[in-house]
């Protein structure tokens, strides 16, 4: 089976690795989103200088590196007509692929999301499920459509969401679970015993980016469940703020702890910030770092 995988950071890993393990599978070329969006001479010195693990996994297994101007080119449509491509796997990719891209592998185009759809379509499914409290997340092998995250599902598996987890271990888990996953996943296709499943839309469920404003705390507004969760979310991409006078802290979504009872308002004592929610709980967080500029964005 000829491959061609499209996309980023640890999804685009665990492809990599995932179709490396699995006899029969050649993987024709990798069209990393790196090579979409810088310029060439600024992609040459990251690639020297401080090289992506993607990259780092191109070099290791000495595949095809792509450059395209877009995945919907002319050209990249030309390289998979001439490479007789059977699959297209995409993992983590902003372009939507138009219909005469999608339709040129002789098997199928083929999008990994990290989630169970039809629920938590959208860019950042890890960030949306810790903070929505969810105990389960998974991820789904669907074909590709006109609509992003839309197409009939080929795979799915769950995965637990454990009490410590950050977006970071949820991204670290997920991922694993798709390389584990995948070389059962392609023998299945290009056996032929996979049924495409339409998705529900009755049950389905979309989030957008979060909006800057979410990244401020505010205590009197949610429960202490909702606050941690919401720390954790953001963490690996965004830091929150709890805001003391005129001063601004960075809680550690390592250091949080839920209290039953609880003082009106927020203290800080050392580097620990104690604030009393909604719901009459409090939250604990320690290890707390105090803004500087230049370490972090503000939202405003």
């Amino acid at each position: 089976m000829k491959v061609v995988l499209v996309g980023k950071g640890q999804m685009l890993c665990s492809l990599i690795e995932g179709c490396k393990s699995c006899g029969g599978v050649e993987i024709v070329g990798v069209f990393r989103y790196e090579n979409l969006i810088e310029p060439a001479w600024r992609l040459f010195l990251m690639d020297f200088f401080k090289p992506s693990v993607e990259n780092t996994l191109i070099k290791k297994y000495g595949l095809r590196d792509l450059r395209f101007s877009s995945v919907n080119s002319k050209e990249f449509r030309g390289f998979l007509l001439e490479n007789n491509i059977d699959l297209m796997l995409v993992g983590t990719w902003r372009e939507k692929i138009q219909k005469e891209i999608f339709e040129t592998p002789r098997l199928a185009s083929v999008n990994v999301h990290p989630s169970l759809l039809p629920k938590y379509r959208g860019p950042n499914p890890y960030l949306q499920v810790i903070k929505n409290q969810e105990p389960f997340t998974g991820f789904t092998f669907h074909l590709i459509d006109e609509k992003f995250d839309n197409g009939a599902i080929l795979y799915q598996k769950r995965v637990e969401i454990l009490p410590y987890y950050t977006s970071k271990e949820l991204r670290d888990r997920v991922t694993f679970e798709v390389k584990k996953s995948l070389p059962d996943f392609l023998v299945a296709l290009d056996r032929g015993d996979i049924v495409p499943l339409e998705q529900n839309e009755k049950m389905a469920t979309y989030f957008p980016n979060i909006e800057e404003d979410e990244m401020m705390l505010d205590f009197g507004r949610e429960s202490a469940a909702e606050i941690v969760a919401r720390i954790k979310a953001l963490h690996p991409w965004l830091p929150c703020y709890v805001t003391i006078g005129e001063e601004f802290y960075i809680p550690n979504p390592y250091e949080l702890e839920i209290v039953e009872t609880c003082d009106n308002g927020v203290k800080l004592e050392g580097s620990t910030i104690s604030a009393c929610c909604r719901d009459g709980r409090g939250v604990v967080m320690r290890e707390v770092t105090k803004y500087r500029e230049g370490r972090h964005q503000l939202p405003f």
